[in-house]
């Protein structure tokens, strides 16, 4: 069965998720490990800004609390455990973003595949969890095609620069200051494209923050001109993938004199969060981090709530023709031993009563035909509930009374004709 075991912004704080994340680097050794568990058959981790979460393909439901200690000491008061259908649904619901802080935003597909091609490189991606998560990618593509719930602010770094908007009234005229230039740095200065301000981009890496300045008309810096970018920008906005902060309160604090009380606004997007807590004591310095967001993210979802309806039954819908898929595909096995069953059976009373009579060729024929009637007709109520039912209780008891536990010769109808 399909496990989840995981936590998002909708029941942690940040001070807990930064805590908790799973950097890439750590990623192979913590899927190795998952999948080293008991009864553990497959398994991928996604481990996002917003939420950590175990997907696994597991023998029993007692695996789940496994799952839950392999987040991490801090997940046990936090922790969601979903099974079967319930998770297979959470996995839809992810995927189509209608779990996502902000509704709608496509980020989350992408950061899947990578968590798919991760496990995949690790040998824990098996064909369950390959079938359910190419389902769910299908769901969200009609999600996005079929409805409209991808209109308006449709990613943090959206939210962020919609923020930053409301926080300095206009952002014309105004230095905006991207600490960082991966991926939501690039999503957040495609949106200040658009407005009259000053786009810096500093970066660890020169040639990044060069490409990107060059793409929205900015100009490129260095994490090193970070001190003298603190004394003048109006707005910043942080997305480095460093582990400890990027702006401590010590640096924070030798650039207030030069600003000599103009405030400045972090709006921080990263976990672990690039700027220290304590940055926030500092008079006319305001810092904002991913669970502010979740508060303005919160009234974007007005804008699409009429969207959410049409979306989920899409999602309904294809999970549902999932489970039957699957469900079908575990009857198979059941329904071929079942009649290769009944055609032994026929073929084997078929040859003693034609060994015992003179007939001729055509004779034989009708036999022939008569004894492939009678099973077609006796199994074909049987294979329908079982066809329908797949995989279930019912499948486990046509095994039992036919005694079907071990894998019998398949015998094609075609071989009734080699009789006559």
């Amino acid at each position: 069965m399909l496990l989840c075991a995981g936590l998002s912004h909708k029941q942690v704080p940040i001070a807990v998720r930064e805590r908790l994340a799973v950097r890439k680097d750590e990623l192979p050794a913590r899927l190795a490990r998952i999948r080293a568990l008991q009864g553990v058959r497959e398994v991928m981790l996604l481990s996002t800004c917003n939420r950590l979460e175990i997907f696994a393909e597991a023998e029993t439901l007692g695996t789940a609390d496994d799952l839950v200690r392999e987040l991490g000491d801090l997940a046990a008061p936090y922790a969601r455990i979903s099974a079967g259908d319930e998770a297979l649904l959470h996995l839809f619901r992810v995927a189509a973003s209608l779990d996502s802080m902000v509704v709608g935003e496509a980020q989350i597909q992408g950061q899947l595949k990578e968590a798919a091609a991760a496990a995949q490189s690790q040998g824990t991606l098996g064909p369950q969890l390959s079938k359910a998560l190419a389902r769910a990618m299908s769901a969200a593509k009609r999600v996005r095609t079929e409805t409209g719930i991808a209109r308006g602010a449709v990613s943090v770094s959206s939210v962020a620069v919609q923020m930053a908007r409301k926080l300095l009234g206009d952002l014309a005229g105004k230095t905006v200051l991207l600490l960082g230039a991966g991926e939501m740095a690039q999503l957040a200065a495609r949106e200040l494209k658009a407005e009259a301000c000053e786009i810096v981009v500093a970066n660890r890496s020169p040639e990044h923050a060069v490409q990107l300045a060059l793409e929205v008309g900015g100009v490129p810096m260095s994490l090193a001109d970070l001190p003298a970018l603190l004394e003048r920008v109006d707005v910043a906005l942080c997305s480095t993938g460093a582990q400890e902060p990027v702006v401590t309160r010590e640096l924070m604090q030798r650039a207030l004199h030069a600003r000599r009380f103009r405030p400045l606004f972090f709006i921080d997007l990263a976990l672990p969060r690039n700027v220290e807590t304590r940055v926030n004591e500092l008079e006319n310095v305001y810092v904002y981090d991913l669970d502010d967001l979740e508060r303005v993210a919160k009234q974007n979802r007005g804008l699409r709530e009429g969207e959410v309806q049409p979306a989920e039954a899409i999602v309904l819908e294809e999970l549902q023709a999932h489970v039957a898929s699957m469900r079908e595909r575990k009857s198979v096995p059941v329904l071929a031993q079942l009649r290769a069953h009944g055609d032994a059976i026929a073929r084997a009373e078929m040859e003693r009563t034609l060994a015992e009579l003179v007939l001729s060729d055509k004779q034989k024929k009708s036999v022939c035909a008569m004894a492939q009637a009678i099973v077609n007709k006796l199994l074909h109520g049987p294979t329908a509930r079982l066809r329908a039912e797949g995989g279930g209780p019912l499948s486990e008891a046509a095994a039992l009374l036919f005694a079907l536990e071990e894998p019998r010769l398949h015998i094609a109808p075609d071989s009734f004709r080699s009789l006559a």
